[in-house]
């Protein structure tokens, strides 16, 4: 029993210490932190939230997907397979934060407009929404910049 944890453990320990997975969560946490601080900056109080939240500026997924697909092109080749299938990861999770989780976001916002207008009416209101889902492109475009920029600089 205690080889087989030792054994998980170091498979862990051999993920966690690569380039790839290094490169990949520095970028996430980066992204993520940023949030906060331009949240703290803009609004004078800081929402721990935003570290583990979805939406805002920048997109932390972009920003994750982006660095892994460099990171797999620098380690083992533009040309690669591996290479290829990062990418096309990455480009339906960015396709996806644009487009569907973007609109899902916007129709969240028009319902709790017409959740807002109810409990003004002394009708049962529900619960908001969260409207902060999706990105605009210039929260995407700052992701990719900050996903190609953390590998460049670890490799």
């Amino acid at each position: 029993m205690l080889n087989a944890v030792a054994d998980i453990w170091n498979i862990f320990v051999s993920i966690v210490s690569t380039k790839i997975f290094i490169s990949t969560f520095t970028a996430w946490f980066f992204a993520q932190a940023l949030k906060l601080i331009i949240h703290l900056v803009i609004n004078h109080k800081i929402d721990f939230r935003l570290l583990v939240g979805t939406g805002g500026m920048p997109s932390s997924h972009t920003a994750s997907v982006t660095a892994l697909t460099t990171s797999v092109g620098l380690a083992t080749g533009f040309t690669s397979t591996i290479f290829l299938v990062a990418l096309l990861y990455c480009i339906v999770v960015i396709s996806d934060a644009l487009g569907v989780r973007r609109a899902a976001g916007r129709q969240a916002k028009l319902l709790n407009m017409i959740v807002d207008e109810m409990g003004r009416n002394k009708l049962h209101a529900e619960k908001r929404m969260k409207e902060l889902l999706g990105h605009t492109p210039i929260e995407a475009a700052a992701g990719i910049v900050i996903g190609i920029l953390f590998p460049i600089l670890l490799y």
